[in-house]
């Protein structure tokens, strides 16, 4: 599967933005998927994720109430909101998918991902 994702730019303190993240290739619902992001110099963190069904989500303790995780399976996309970003937030952010499983845990490590996207520029200024 192929992942594509858009929406990142330069955005100010307090704003808000939408990153999509569209897929080809195999059923997309098929696919627990995630966002994950990695700013300058840091490690690639989880930020939230949603499985197959749209049902269970999870949300990384440094966005919760600030993220919101969605998908459209019938556009074959999952999208991550975003609100009252500060700069802490400027980041790469990337999609993953991670071939879905019969367990309703939400999958939060990248190392349950088998695919991975090219990753978007997300810049919060001050």
């Amino acid at each position: 599967v192929q992942l594509q994702a858009s929406g990142g730019g330069l955005v100010q303190a307090g704003g808000s933005l939408r990153l999509s993240c569209a897929t080809s290739g195999r059923t997309f619902s098929s696919y627990d998927m995630g966002w994950f992001r990695q700013a300058p110099g840091k490690a690639r963190e989880f930020v939230a994720a949603i499985k197959w069904s749209g049902v269970n989500k999870k949300y990384a303790d440094s966005v919760k109430g600030r993220a919101t995780i969605s998908r459209d399976n019938a556009k074959n996309t999952v999208y991550l909101q975003m609100s009252s970003l500060v700069p802490e937030d400027t980041a790469v952010y990337y999609c993953a998918a991670a071939l879905r499983s019969d367990s309703i845990a939400v999958p939060t490590f990248m190392a349950q991902y088998d695919y991975w996207g090219q990753g978007t520029l997300v810049t919060v200024s001050s």
